[in-house]
């Protein structure tokens, strides 16, 4: 949920488009994100800090500040993708892919914690309710992917609304979390990890229940065609 790219002061160079700028500009304007809230006026001082003209921010955001929310949260998950690669993801069991996914995004945001915590703030406002949601859903979307989740049916739709809803809290109790190493997180996680999987081994047994349960279906058949094998 942060920039990485590394700002380079000064960088005026013609060779630098203005969409390769956004990771330098979102990195300097970080800071200003968590002592002056998430506006344009913060990434304009980070371009500042940069030696830049601030209207190179419109140039890189011609969107203004949802071009830069939107940027910074596709960094996480460009960011996340790449850990769970370099991880191993493929050997992973499902539960520890799904709970290294989030721990990476959480980790990836604990290096700006405070402009982070800000920007779930302002996403958190009744009047961005749908954004909130949109982002939510596009996150899970996405640990889901870098796990490796090939699902069409309607697996698709729960595994990412029950995802969506582990994430968002598991959001909120690191928002509030002072251990070391985010303790309390971690275990708020794996709770709700435990009880996701013990919510589908009921599902999967409740399916394989009605797979066998008789078909009102297959008996009206057999009264009109008693000859027939439903």
């Amino acid at each position: 949920m942060t920039a990485t790219a590394q700002a380079r002061p000064g960088d005026n160079s013609g060779d630098i488009t203005p969409e390769e700028r956004r990771g330098a500009l979102l990195a300097a304007a970080m800071e200003h994100f968590a002592f002056d809230g998430w506006t344009m006026d913060s990434v304009y001082r980070g371009a500042r800090d940069l030696g830049l003209d601030p209207a190179l921010a419109d140039l890189a955001f011609p969107e203004g500040l949802w071009d830069v929310v939107d940027f910074c949260l596709s960094e996480t998950d460009r960011v996340m993708t790449e850990a769970l690669t370099a991880r191993g993801v493929d050997t992973m069991k499902v539960r520890e892919k799904i709970t290294t996914a989030v721990l990476v995004r959480l980790e990836h945001a604990q290096k700006h914690r405070e402009a982070m915590r800000r920007l779930v703030g302002l996403l958190s406002q009744p009047v961005h309710a749908s954004r909130m949601s949109r982002y939510t859903w596009r996150a899970a979307d996405a640990m889901w992917r870098a796990a490796g989740d090939t699902s069409t049916d309607y697996n698709w739709y729960t595994k990412r609304t029950i995802l969506s809803g582990v994430y968002a809290s598991t959001v909120l109790v690191w928002m509030g979390d002072d251990t070391p190493d985010l303790d309390e997180t971690r275990a708020f996680l794996a709770r709700r990890i435990e009880n996701v999987m013990q919510f589908e081994k009921t599902k999967a047994k409740v399916l394989s229940l009605d797979e066998n349960r008789p078909s009102l279906t297959r008996f009206l058949g057999r009264l009109r065609y008693p000859g027939a094998r439903a």
